[in-house]
């Protein structure tokens, strides 16, 4: 019963908010039609402008991976991750999450593939899919496109959060699927 009625909820809450949202609109006297375009516009300057900043952490990113960084920090952190029981096969997420969220599906997807997605691997990888962030790459896109230039102290804030969101990824795998 209760899953008939979360599936019935989730089927019609998006057409139910695209409803309403523009009656809403309507009833408050909001030019919804020009508010709509007008956002758009904005979208697009900003797309336009985040160009530069992305094609930027794309070429580090695989500079990153391409010159072996990745590996030698992988052997470097791995003697920290097997005192915290993480299987040295998803360190390499721990490392790229904060730079690239695509990148790191890619990587997390190859080893559902490989260990399977109810493996401790796959089952922490999930987790730290949906803890972690892409630190850096907010940081340069979307502060750049805004013009923010200080950022020194989101750049702490971002990682210490990346940080913990790993080691809870595997404390909690570890405790419920081990």
């Amino acid at each position: 019963m209760f899953l008939q009625v979360l599936e019935t909820v989730s089927r019609w809450a998006i057409p139910f908010l695209l409803l309403t949202v523009p009656v809403y609109g309507f009833v408050k006297k909001v030019p919804v039609y020009e508010s709509f375009v007008e956002g758009a516009q904005e979208g697009f300057t900003t797309a336009i402008k985040i160009i530069p900043f992305l094609v930027g952490m794309m070429v580090s990113i695989s500079v990153f991976r391409a010159s072996g960084a990745m590996e030698y920090l992988t052997q470097i952190l791995s003697p920290v991750t097997n005192y915290l029981g993480a299987p040295a096969e998803v360190l390499p997420l721990a490392i790229m999450r904060p730079l690239s969220g695509s990148g790191v599906l890619g990587m997390a997807t190859e080893l559902m593939r490989v260990y399977g997605p109810d493996s401790l691997i796959g089952r922490i990888a999930s987790t730290m899919q949906g803890t972690t962030d892409t630190t850096f790459f907010v940081l340069t896109v979307y502060f750049g496109a805004v013009g923010i230039k200080k950022f020194r102290y989101a750049v702490v804030t971002g990682l210490t959060a990346d940080i913990t969101g790993f080691i809870a990824s595997v404390y909690i795998c570890n405790l419920l699927f081990k």
